[in-house]
């Protein structure tokens, strides 16, 4: 039985455990030497970093379970930063990851919906995200579910001076949501 459910600060060291493990499935390609590991260790997934976004109120992470087994995550920003929207009307999924063997199964979907709902609920006007330019298949997904792309940006140097410049680019993709 698959489940969706918002974490807590108390998920803090599941959720470290489990960004992890995904990101090493899928992206330490994106990396020269020492790179993965400071992103994964200290910028993005060390616990005490999760612990405060997740005290943060306008950050919201979701866990999706498989009979009870943590296999991905949703990270939304509530009040997005977007380009010709204010933030009360936008919200961001930031990350959106699936362990490599919950692929193909309607999961990917299944989050972006939740996230759609959530939006809805808070009268979001739009609902964006980001993606590398190189990330073909994951934009062809996103299009596929309504979203557009609306802006090119590359990751500031020197934040990202370990990434190797070929996967600095990134796409925002947006999804207006219809008022009924």
């Amino acid at each position: 039985m698959t489940t969706i459910t918002q974490a807590t600060i108390s998920d803090s060291a599941t959720l470290s455990k489990l960004a992890i493990k995904i990101y090493q499935e899928n992206y330490l390609y994106l990396w020269h030497e020492g790179g993965a590991d400071w992103y994964m260790h200290e910028y993005a997934y060390a616990e005490d970093k999760l612990r405060e976004e997740l005290s943060d109120q306008n950050i919201a992470y979701n866990i999706v379970q498989e009979d009870a087994e943590p296999v991905g995550y949703l990270k939304l920003v509530l009040a997005g930063k977007v380009s010709g929207y204010d933030p009360l009307d936008s919200l961001e999924i930031e990350r959106i990851y699936l362990l490599n063997k919950m692929k193909g199964k309607g999961l990917g979907q299944r989050l972006m919906d939740h996230a759609l709902d959530i939006a809805r609920s808070m009268n979001k006007k739009v609902l964006f995200l980001k993606a590398m330019d190189s990330s073909k298949e994951a934009i062809k997904f996103y299009q596929k579910m309504g979203y557009e792309i609306s802006d090119t940006f590359r990751l500031p140097i020197p934040t990202f001076s370990l990434m190797k410049e070929e996967y600095r680019g990134m796409v925002v993709l947006i999804k207006k949501i219809a008022t009924l």
